[in-house]
């Protein structure tokens, strides 16, 4: 009985035990769960709130900002303060005084011949600026006794122009080197060999220096526009020019003229001057002395030929062109060159593409007085397009008549304000306003 008895203790401690194991495996698992689930909510407390999109109806979508369209940066051209300067200083130009700028003239025309030779600017000449305000003056070797003469000649001259308030003078004269050399025959500046001798050694840098060399001497007595460098090539060895020409071969003579028109443009003091489109080399005449110079030529041989030497001086930033009294055989209107719209306008402006300022050939050689009056001259070349007018044989006359031209509507002040605007543009480069 007792045996009985203890069997069913040990049956009943054995199923507490189990009980109890089972309880604590529950409370394990629970107390495990507990710990899981914390974990969980404190990780998704750590993170950043995801952001649902709205329904439309609940509110607009916010839309994401694009990036700012990409515009091209409209670069503007540089403004030209010296053509600046020249539009205010015409605004108070009377029509008269822009008419005057378009003459360069020596200085016995500018005081009515009543000298043979002024060496001086004195009150006769200082009288004459003060009523023609010309755009420029003109020295030859008459004019030049000694440095000091033609220095207080020069200055005396500038300083009178700028004192009345006009544009000052350009001062100019033909010193190409060579043989023709104005300043260095009378003045003993630096003498030099002719062109052709400089284009035989087809030396670009010899040429170079030069031009700075010329410009430097020319530019120490108060000129500040040389009638150089010759830009023909000799096509006919008959031509009046001979060694003033730097060759026959284009291509050297195109090299020589850059050379030099950037030699003497270096300092900035003295403007250089191409000479004499549309090309004289292949003239057997003279036009100083004939009473027509005719050029058998075809535009294609001028183009190919001729106009090389100019196109490389325009390059080169040649501030003026002068163009000759040649007359083409392939320009329709069959004037002299500087008369010519066709050669002006159409070939040099247009072809070329040449902005600068174009010069006639001096209007006191026969090839215009024996078949035009000073006016009528004068009036052709600035209608053709021509910007100034080289030494008229009489100044009265020919702005008379451009002035009565622009009064009558012959002539349009938009087209002597066209010309007068490049003329000032180019003085204000010069200091000359």
């Amino acid at each position: 009985m007792a045996k009985v008895k203890s069997k069913k203790k040990k049956r009943k401690q054995t199923r507490e035990l189990i009980i109890l194991i089972i309880l604590i495996f529950i409370s394990a698992g629970l107390i495990t769960a507990m710990f899981t689930l914390y974990a969980q909510r404190k990780k998704q407390a750590d993170q950043p709130p995801v952001n649902v999109p709205h329904r439309p109806e609940e509110a607009p979508a916010e839309i994401a900002e694009l990036p700012p369209e990409t515009v091209p940066e409209t670069t503007e051209p540089p403004v030209d303060e010296n053509l600046v300067r020249a539009e205010q200083f015409m605004q108070n130009m009377t029509l008269e005084e822009k008419i005057y700028q378009m003459f360069i003239i020596t200085p016995e025309e500018l005081v009515d011949n009543a000298v043979t030779a002024v060496v001086q600017t004195g009150n006769m000449s200082k009288q004459a600026l003060q009523e023609k305000p010309v755009g420029g003056i003109v020295y030859f070797a008459q004019n030049m006794e000694n440095a000091a003469q033609t220095t207080q000649m020069i200055t005396d001259a500038q300083n009178y122009v700028l004192g009345l308030g006009h544009a000052g003078l350009w001062i100019a004269v033909d010193e190409e080197g060579g043989t023709v050399a104005r300043v260095a025959d009378t003045l003993g500046t630096t003498s030099y060999e002719s062109m052709s001798a400089y284009g035989a050694g087809n030396d670009k840098n010899a040429v170079f220096m030069m031009g700075m060399d010329i410009a430097e001497d020319i530019s120490q007595f108060g000129f500040n526009l040389d009638f150089a460098p010759v830009a023909d090539v000799a096509i006919n060895p008959e031509n009046e020019l001979q060694d003033r020409i730097f060759s026959d071969n284009p291509a050297v003579v195109a090299d020589m003229v850059a050379a030099e028109v950037q030699g003497l443009q270096n300092s900035g003091a003295v403007s250089a001057t191409l000479k004499h489109f549309p090309g004289l080399g292949a003239e057997d005449g003279n036009t100083h002395e004939d009473t027509s110079a005719y050029i058998e030529r075809t535009y294609e041989e001028l183009d190919s030929v001729d106009f090389a030497p100019f196109r490389s001086g325009i390059e080169a930033g040649a501030d003026f062109i002068m163009v000759g009294h040649q007359t083409m055989s392939c320009a329709e209107d069959k004037l002299p060159s500087d008369l010519s719209k066709t050669v002006i306008t159409e070939w040099l402006r247009e072809k070329l593409n040449y902005q600068g300022i174009v010069i006639t050939d001096a209007h006191n050689m026969n090839t215009i007085i024996k078949n035009y009056s000073s006016g009528d001259a004068a009036l052709l070349a600035i209608q053709a397009g021509a910007d100034i007018v080289l030494m008229p044989d009489n100044l009265n006359d020919a702005f008379q008549t451009v002035y009565d031209a622009v009064e009558n509507g012959n002539l349009s002040e938009e087209r002597i304000d066209e010309s007068v605007r490049r003329i000032l543009t180019a003085k204000a480069k010069h200091n000359l306003l």
